[in-house]
């Protein structure tokens, strides 16, 4: 089977590779996720990879001497790689090798092989085709292990024997749930077997690694696909346990709760039809977390989860820190969605006050539309009465917050007083009575006994630090 690639934008440098291999005597492929992709006629990736039977290093140069004498190639001796940047795509050249894997180590020992030795290591059947640049067969399709068919099918399978290929490199296990999420393909019985197997296997890879392919599911149009089949497989348990430990449904006195786990799965499917922050979604699949901790059976009242947000948002730092994500910006912006996620809830009632709304306001800041895409996401309800109340409810508290913010300002506010001011005001060189004196502003202003205004905020200063016995200087 030959593949046109006549219309293909990448034709003209295909051209070129193919006169520089042919002028060198050697031989010139397309591999991987490049074919895979045009072949379902997806958005052509920027990366593309190029196996040669003889030295891809010398190949890269080759090339690069063509298009560009002073075009730079970055060589990666060890791995007999080298890659080359040309306008928005990124080309990598190998050497096609054999490999052979021992025990302890995802990384193989590698020796020369055929094109063919090359897609018998490669991950699944669709990502081992490959498309000859070779002058005598041009765009011939070279696949051996009938990835075209799987491809069609929506099927993963891997080229050898599942459980080698798992066991080999750990990693792929991770590479077929991220695939069957991303592509919304089926992982072939024996292969979802094989992983079952082969599960321990993955503490041998590094965490960094494992969250690259995890972050790739969390961004998938629908989470939950990879991440049931990271629960089916053993995979989550071993990975993130506080996740199955939501798992299950307990009854005592004939009163049940909702299994968290599957709740979970539903809410981060939610939010991603409106979102593709990564770390709302992260907020999403931990927002529950702390609800297999604080679960209890109250005599009169039923189960309660008392203090879950809090107790989850603790337990984000030090799972973020074990699953080596980034403890910046990134893990404080997932804490706070997590610790906030119920709070608009219990807003929805005429009588909340211009107080907790304000609070709301400020504790929440510029993410208060994050967190309420994250409250609406929560709604997992399959009675759509039910479910058009809950979303009019957030509409109104959304209202409420509205009026209260053009009125009194106060997200993201600035204490209409500074520290510096104060000193001056009382002739103080910093010390407690700054902080508490600024906290009783804050306080006041989100109390509402005083506006987000500089005079009334000096006014009320000064009433304050008269009981702390400071006099204006």
């Amino acid at each position: 089977m030959f593949i046109n690639l006549n219309q293909n934008k990448n034709l003209k440098l295909f051209k070129i590779i193919s006169e520089v291999a042919a002028g060198n005597n050697q031989s010139v492929y397309v591999v991987g996720g490049y074919v895979r992709d045009l072949l379902m006629k997806r958005k052509a990736s920027t990366d593309i990879d190029f196996v040669t039977e003889q030295s891809g290093i010398e190949l890269a140069q080759n090339v690069a001497k063509e298009i560009d004498p002073k075009m730079k190639v970055s060589v990666f001796k060890t791995y007999g790689t080298a890659m080359i940047k040309y306008k928005d795509l990124e080309l990598e050249f190998v050497g096609a090798r054999k490999e052979s894997y021992n025990e302890n180590s995802r990384k193989p020992d590698v020796e020369g092989g055929t094109i063919e030795d090359d897609q018998k290591r490669r991950d699944f059947t669709i990502n081992a085709m490959a498309i000859s640049l070779n002058k005598d067969n041009f765009g011939e399709l070279i696949d051996p292990f009938n990835g075209i068919d799987d491809l069609e099918k929506g099927i993963l399978r891997t080229p050898l024997e599942p459980a080698q290929t798992y066991s080999d490199d750990p990693l792929r296990m991770m590479r077929a749930i991220r695939f069957a999420s991303t592509l919304q393909f089926q992982i072939e019985e024996n292969s979802l077997e094989a992983i079952r197997k082969e599960a321990e296997r993955i503490k041998i890879v590094s965490m960094e690694r494992i969250m690259v392919e995890f972050n790739k599911i969390m961004l998938s149009q629908k989470p939950s696909i990879g991440l049931k089949l990271m629960e089916q497989t053993g995979l989550m348990k071993l990975i993130i346990p506080e996740l199955i430990d939501l798992k299950g449904v307990e009854e005592v006195e004939g009163q049940t709760h909702k299994d968290n786990f599957y709740h979970t799965l539903e809410v981060v499917d939610n939010i991603s039809e409106n979102t593709d922050n990564l770390w709302l979604r992260w907020s999403a699949l931990l927002h529950d977390i702390g609800k297999a901790p604080t679960k209890k059976f109250v005599e009169g009242t039923g189960w309660t989860f008392h203090g879950h947000e809090f107790l989850g948002s603790k337990m984000t730092k030090n799972l973020f820190q074990r699953l080596k994500l980034p403890l910046g910006p990134d893990m404080k912006y997932v804490q706070k969605m997590v610790k906030l996620s119920s709070r608009p809830i219990a807003l929805i009632t005429d009588d909340a006050s211009d107080s907790a709304l304000r609070r709301l306001l400020f504790d929440a800041g510029e993410n208060l539309e994050d967190l309420f895409t994250l409250c609406k996401a929560d709604i997992t309800t399959k009675n759509s009465k039910k479910q058009e109340k809950f979303k009019k409810n957030f509409e109104y508290v959304a209202v409420k917050i509205k009026e209260v913010e053009e009125k009194d300002q106060v997200r993201n506010f600035q204490p209409p007083i500074s520290g510096e001011e104060i000193m001056e005001m009382f002739n103080l060189k910093p010390g407690r009575e700054i902080g508490i004196l600024k906290e009783k502003v804050k306080e006041a202003i989100l109390e509402g006994e005083i506006g987000n205004d500089k005079e009334e905020a000096r006014k009320f200063v000064i009433v304050e630090a008269e009981k702390l016995g400071l006099t204006l200087g």
